[in-house]
This record gives C-alpha cells, sequence and structure tokens, in this order.
C-alpha cells in the first residue's frame, strides 16, 4: 500500500478558498497552524482519492491516527503535529475528530437532510476552528459562533464542488430530502449545467448557509487576540460573498470560485468591518465578549 504521503494531492494551503495561517496571524502561531494544515491535508487527500478502496483509506487514516497518538512509527506530518503539540502543551482532540469525517468520506455518500450534513460539519469543519482558537488561548464560549461559521465554510465548499464530488467520488453533499424538495435527482449533479429544479435547489441550501453566517456575525469581536479577530472578520466576509454567488450562478458550467484580484478587495473589507466591530464593542455599541461558565 502507498504511504500517506504518497497520495498527497499537490493542494497546498495558499490553494484554499479561504486564509490558512495568513500573515494576519502572529508569527509565533503560524508554524503549528501549518503543521496541523499539513496534517489534515494528507488525511483529506487519502479520503478523496479517487482510487484507493474503502479498507484501504481507513487503513491509512487510522496509521495516521496511531502516528498522531505515539502508537506507531509515524507518517511525517503525525509526527511534526504530534511534536508541535505536545511544545505548546495542546491536546490531539481536534486533528482525532477530523480523522473521524474523513473516515466518514470514506464510506458515506449521502447525506440524509440538513441536520446530517451539521453532524458531519461537527467533524469535519468545527474542529479546525475550534484548533485555532485553542492555539490562541480564546475562550471556549467563542465556539458557538465558531461552529456556524465553520459549518458554512464547509457547506460553501460543497455547493461549489457538488458536481466534482458527484462526478469524481459518487459523494453527492446536496441533501436527498432538498433535492425532492425541488423534484431532482443526484443524477443531475452530473451534467454539464444545472436545471432549474437544482438551480432553485443549490440556492435554497447557499441561502440556509447564509443564515450560519448570521449566526456568526459576532464571532470576530468575541475573539481577543486582535491578528486572529481580523482574520476571522476576513473569512466571514469571504464567505458572505461566496454564498451570494452561489445564489447566482450555477456551479456545474459557472466560476464560483473567488478571482485573486476579488479576494484581496474582499479581505480588505473584511479587515475594515472587523476593525469597525471591534470598535463598536469598545465603545459599548455591541454586546461584550462570552465569558466561559
Amino acid at each position: 500500500m502507498s504511504s500517506a504521503a504518497e497520495l498527497r494531492s499537490g493542494k497546498g494551503h495558499r490553494d484554499e478558498n479561504f486564509p490558512v495561517a495568513s500573515w494576519l496571524i502572529h508569527p509565533r502561531h503560524r508554524a503549528l497552524i501549518r503543521a496541523f494544515y499539513e496534517f489534515v491535508r494528507v488525511a483529506d487527500d487519502i479520503a478523496d482519492h479517487s482510487k484507493l478502496p474503502a479498507d484501504a483509506k481507513l487503513e491509512l487514516l487510522d496509521g495516521l491516527e496511531h502516528g498522531l497518538l505515539g502508537r506507531a512509527e509515524a507518517e511525517p506530518v503525525a509526527a511534526r503535529l504530534r511534536a508541535a503539540l505536545a511544545e505548546r502543551n495542546l491536546s490531539p482532540r481536534h486533528a482525532l475528530d477530523l480523522l473521524t469525517a474523513f473516515r466518514m468520506d470514506a464510506t458515506k455518500l449521502r447525506y440524509r437532510d440538513w441536520d446530517d450534513l451539521i453532524h458531519y460539519c461537527t467533524y469535519s469543519a468545527m474542529p479546525v476552528g475550534r484548533f485555532v482558537l485553542d492555539v490562541h488561548g480564546e475562550s471556549h464560549a467563542t465556539w458557538p459562533a465558531n461552529d456556524a461559521l465553520c459549518a458554512a465554510l464547509q457547506i460553501i465548499n460543497h455547493l461549489q464542488d457538488c458536481g466534482a464530488d458527484y462526478r469524481n467520488l459518487d459523494r453527492v453533499y446536496v441533501p436527498q430530502d432538498a433535492l425532492a424538495r425541488h423534484a431532482t435527482r443526484v443524477e443531475a449533479l452530473g451534467e454539464s449545467r444545472a436545471s432549474p429544479e437544482l438551480r432553485a435547489c443549490l440556492a435554497d441550501l447557499a441561502r440556509r448557509t447564509g443564515a450560519l453566517l448570521d449566526d456568526a456575525e459576532p464571532f470576530s469581536a468575541q475573539i481577543v487576540d486582535l491578528r486572529l479577530g481580523l482574520e476571522v472578520a476576513v473569512i466571514h466576509r469571504i464567505a458572505r460573498m461566496l454564498t451570494a454567488t452561489l445564489q447566482r450562478r450555477d456551479p456545474l458550467s459557472e466560476r464560483v470560485h473567488m478571482s485573486k484580484a476579488g479576494f484581496a478587495g474582499t479581505a480588505l473589507l473584511g479587515a475594515v468591518e472587523g476593525l469597525g466591530r471591534r470598535a463598536g464593542r469598545r465603545m459599548g455599541l455591541l454586546p461584550q465578549r462570552p465569558q466561559d461558565a
């Protein structure tokens, strides 16, 4: 069997829809966050490999877990993350949760309804933000807003890639009840252009994702660390733009990813908005930060 590293897709942190440990993050945190990202990227590439059978994927994912926990000779990415976590006295909990999601990816091809999809996001997306918050020593009281934002980011990605996921992996994150409600079927995702029924279904899901972003609106101002707060504000603004784009465009036939220029402009707007929210909180115009119980 191939090693985990040999199955890398070549995709890196600069290829993601959203910033990963950008220059906004303090340099003392970037190496750890990128070690976490590299571990997750390898696991994701295993789960998304179009040629590997499910049992082989599960065996490789188990190997990453054993390496992370020091139970076996580790893949380099697992060894690096284990050492980086130990240096900062941080738990592997969030990385282990993500491995649960990748095992689901290897074995689960359909999602029943919105709640089923959110359950997946509990393992596939929310731990990423929680990890970054823990790295910065932020309050766990920020987790509800984090979870809403991270779930939204995950679903945006699902909607952007719904055609490719179906064609390449026979994996469909679009909930089955949403397809049925709009009188369409999963096979419509294999077409070169979305039918009116599928367009309506995807637009409805994008609007529902926008409601998650509403729930995440206070998040950036709840964060104590200024640099992380601004990064979250940037990510939130990019997510808003992508959600709006998905309501207007067909992800099967049109570009629904941001250009470099659009990304830069939206990021700047997000940073300005983030500064405004923080100023509003200091002036008492917004609710105070949540406190841990």
